[in-house]
Formats: structure tokens, C-alpha cells, sequence
């Protein structure tokens, strides 16, 4: 096996959905908002933290409390990333094993960026060897544009030849898409297999261990 592995990060190889639900909920309950259930919040992820409190808070972006609530989330966030999460059951195995195969690994996220790292340096410091979440403020634009692939494959030192992308949602279908790149989808994060297909998927695994299956990856 000699390929690059670009791996969403929320909903595929951590299970955050707790966290940050928690900390949504404390944003609005702070500012006196209607709260949500943890299932509602699942389907407000996936492309970054300002849009999941655009969906969280009512009238979003136009409410004048917005700006106040999703300070509230960050700093929150920052403080309780780790207070529920966790890999997903063989990740860290499937992980491992994909080094010793002299695999190369990166995460690219829409979570903000210090978070992304913070998760993958205190979950996957020796077998993540890049990781890169939103920093449009220095020019590159978040998923589902190709820019947070294309820096990760710059800073491993490979090209997109023997790469794939690994996610959990519509966005990351876009973004392997727009990259270039072939997605396998995973069944067990933030969103269903019908709503993937009705997205454009077409590889699936339900578990970890299914990427090191050299036979069925190294085709698509």
C-alpha cells in the first residue's frame, strides 16, 4: 500500500457531536435562545462553526445577539473539545497500521484551526502527521474548496496521484470532488447512507479496518 490518506476530522475519525452541542447549547441558552437537541445540532455540522451558529441561532447571522453567541461558542469550545469526545471504536488502530504501511496521513476540517490541531496533537500526535482546519483569513478557503487539500499534500512533500479522501458528509464529497481526489464515505459519522447517495457517494466502508483492504481501495 503506498497511498495518501486526507481524513475529515468531525464525524469521521472524532466523535464530537457531543461537545459541540454542549457548547451551542450553552452559546444560546447564555443569550437566552431556544436550545437543540443533540440530533438537530448533527445535521447543523459540517461546514464550520460560524454557519453551524448561523443554523443554531434563530434569524442566524441577522439576529443581533449573533456576533455575542458565537463568541460565547468559541470560548466555550475551546475550554470542553475533550470533555465527551473521542475516536470513533478502531480508529486509532486502523491509524496506526496505515503508518506502518508507510501511509501518509493529514486532516483537513472546518473547525477552526487551533481546535483541529489541539484535537489531532491530544488524539493522533504520532499518526497524523498534518493537520489544517479554517483559516480563510490567510487565504485559503474552507471545504468544500480544494485550498485545505491542496496545502496538506503540499506540506506532506506528495501529490494527488495516490491520494484519497476520507469523510463522512456531503461536504466532504464536494471536497474530494473539487480536489481531484476519489472520497470513500464512512456509515458511521454525521450522516446516513441515503443522504450520501442522494449526495454523489459512491464508496462506502462501515468500519475502520475496511481502509486497509488493499484489494477493494487500490481500484478506485
Amino acid at each position: 500500500m503506498n497511498k495518501t490518506f486526507i481524513f475529515d476530522l468531525d464525524g469521521t475519525l472524532l466523535n464530537t457531536l457531543g461537545d459541540l452541542a454542549a457548547s451551542v447549547n450553552y452559546a444560546l441558552r447564555t443569550h437566552g435562545m431556544p436550545e437543540h437537541s443533540v440530533d438537530a445540532v448533527r445535521l447543523m455540522v459540517g461546514n464550520g462553526v460560524r454557519l453551524l451558529m448561523e443554523r443554531a441561532v434563530p434569524n442566524g447571522a441577522a439576529n443581533e445577539q449573533f456576533d455575542r453567541a458565537f463568541t460565547t461558542f468559541r470560548e466555550h469550545y475551546m475550554h470542553h473539545s475533550l470533555d465527551t469526545t473521542r475516536p470513533y471504536d478502531g480508529i486509532p488502530e486502523m491509524l496506526r497500521e496505515l503508518r506502518h504501511r508507510g501511509c501518509r496521513t493529514a486532516v483537513v476540517s472546518n473547525k477552526f484551526d487551533a481546535a483541529t490541531k489541539e484535537l489531532c496533537r491530544h488524539f493522533f500526535a504520532d499518526t497524523i502527521e498534518v493537520a489544517i482546519g479554517e483559516h480563510e483569513a490567510e487565504g485559503i478557503r474552507k471545504k468544500p474548496a480544494p485550498d485545505t487539500v491542496v496545502e496538506a499534500l503540499r506540506q506532506l512533500g506528495v501529490d494527488r496521484k495516490q491520494a484519497v479522501y476520507v469523510g463522512d458528509s456531503d461536504v466532504d464529497i464536494l471536497t474530494a470532488r473539487n480536489s481531484g481526489l476519489p472520497c470513500i464515505s464512512v456509515l458511521w459519522g454525521f450522516r446516513s447512507r441515503d443522504f450520501l447517495l442522494a449526495h454523489g457517494a459512491t464508496t462506502f466502508i462501515t468500519q475502520p479496518a475496511e481502509l486497509l483492504d488493499e484489494n477493494k481501495f487500490m481500484r478506485i
